[in-house]
C-alpha cells in the first residue's frame, strides 16, 4: 500500500509540473531576442528601405529593426519635423535589455530616407498614410504593435490613431501637447516671461527682421531656451546622437509646418488642435511629460485623463529630451507602460 501511494503521489507530482510551463531564463530570453533566423534583413542588419506611395511618385523611406519578440514591436516616429531617428539611439541603452523589439524610422524627407524636393508632401494627413504604409510593410498588427511619437512625432501619433488605431496594441505620446493654439499659449503666458527679458527683446528683434540665419540668434537661444527647455546640459555637452539629428534637420519641412522660429508655432501646425477628439483614442495610451519641457506638462496629464484608457509618466528633471535629462524616469516608465499592455495587466490611471 506504501508503495501504491508513493507512485500515485510521485504521478501527481510530475504531472503538475508538467502542465506549469518552465520558467523563461535570461539566457534563453536574451537567445530568443537575438534569433534572427527566418528574417529578410538579416544582411543589412535589420535595415530596410520601404517604398512609399505618394502624390507625387514612389519613393523609399529607411528602417532599422532591433531585436527580435513577436508580441511587442515598437516604431519610432522622430520629431522635429524634419528631423531623424538618431537622437532615439539613448534608448539602445534600455529597450535591447527588456526584450522590446523595436523600429528606428526616417520619416520621408528625412536624413537616409529620400529627400523629394515637393512641398506638397509636407502635411500631416500625408505622413499619416506613410506611417501605414511602413506599418504593413512591417507586418504590424494590433497583436504587437506599439506607436511611439515624440515631439512632431507626437502629432503623427495622435493622428495616426484616430484614423487607424483598431491596428494598434499600444500608444506612446511623448512630449507633444495635442493643440498648436495651446502650446503657443504655453510658450508667451509661461515659458518667456520666465527668459531673461532683455535676450528675449533681442531674439524677437531678428525675428521680426527675419533674420533667422544671423549666427547671432542660436547664440542667444542656446543658453535662453535650448539648454533650459530642450536638454538641460550645456550644449557643449550634448549627446553624440542628438547632435547628429539636429545637423540633419530638413528646413524645407521644419519650417513649412513648425515656422522658422523656435518659440512657438507659425507654419501649418499653427491651428492644429486634436483635443476635442481625444476620447475617440481607445488603445492604451502612455503621455510623458516633463517639468521644464516646452510642451505644457499639466496639458500632457490632461490628455492621459481624456483618452479612453491612459496612463501619464511625469519626468521631474527632464525637458524635451526627456529621455535624456531624465533617462531613467523615461525608458522605465516606457518599459513598464509596455510590459502592463503586453502581459494584459495594463490599468488607466484615474
Amino acid at each position: 500500500m506504501k508503495n501504491i501511494l508513493a507512485l500515485l503521489l510521485t504521478a501527481i507530482t510530475l504531472q503538475g509540473c508538467a502542465g506549469r510551463p518552465a520558467e523563461e531564463t535570461p539566457a534563453a530570453r536574451r537567445n530568443s531576442y537575438l534569433d534572427y533566423s527566418g528574417r529578410d534583413d538579416v544582411l543589412s542588419g535589420g535595415v530596410r528601405l520601404i517604398p512609399i506611395t505618394t502624390p507625387k511618385g514612389r519613393f523609399n523611406v529607411w528602417t532599422k529593426r532591433i531585436g527580435n519578440n513577436p508580441s511587442v514591436k515598437l516604431l519610432l516616429l522622430h520629431g522635429g519635423p524634419g528631423a531623424t531617428h538618431e537622437y532615439f539611439e539613448a534608448l539602445d541603452s534600455y529597450l535591447p535589455g527588456a526584450g522590446i523589439e523595436y523600429y528606428y524610422y526616417d520619416q520621408l524627407g528625412s536624413a537616409y530616407s529620400d529627400q523629394p524636393k515637393e512641398p506638397d508632401l509636407w502635411d500631416i494627413p500625408r505622413f499619416v498614410d506613410e506611417v501605414e504604409q511602413v506599418r504593413q510593410a512591417l507586418g504590424l498588427d494590433k497583436n504587437n504593435f506599439y506607436l511611439l511619437g515624440h515631439s512632431w512625432g507626437g502629432v503623427l501619433a495622435i493622428e495616426y490613431a484616430l484614423k487607424h488605431q483598431q491596428h494598434l496594441k499600444g500608444l506612446i505620446i511623448s512630449n507633444m501637447m495635442a493643440s498648436g493654439p495651446a502650446y503657443n499659449e504655453y510658450a508667451n503666458k509661461v515659458l518667456m516671461p520666465e527668459m531673461d527679458q532683455k535676450i528675449l527683446a533681442e531674439v524677437k528683434a531678428l525675428e521680426a527682421r527675419k533674420d533667422y540665419a544671423n549666427p547671432r540668434y542660436m547664440e542667444l537661444l542656446i543658453p535662453l531656451h535650448y539648454e533650459k527647455h530642450i536638454l538641460r546640459m550645456p550644449a557643449a555637452e550634448w549627446p553624440d546622437p542628438l547632435n547628429r539629428a539636429f545637423k540633419h534637420l530638413n528646413q524645407n519641412i521644419y519650417i513649412p509646418l513648425q515656422g522658422p522660429s523656435e518659440l512657438g508655432l507659425s507654419g501649418k501646425l499653427l491651428t492644429w488642435d486634436r483635443v476635442a477628439d481625444l476620447p475617440k483614442i481607445a488603445a492604451p495610451t502612455l503621455v510623458i511629460g516633463a517639468k521644464y519641457d516646452t510642451m505644457d506638462p499639466a496639458h500632457m496629464e490632461m490628455i492621459s485623463k481624456k483618452v479612453r484608457n491612459g496612463r501619464y509618466l511625469f519626468c521631474p528633471q527632464g525637458s524635451h529630451m526627456a529621455m535624456y535629462d531624465d533617462q531613467k524616469t523615461y525608458a522605465e516608465g516606457l518599459i513598464k507602460f509596455i510590459g502592463d499592455v503586453d502581459e494584459g495587466s495594463f490599468k488607466p490611471a484615474r
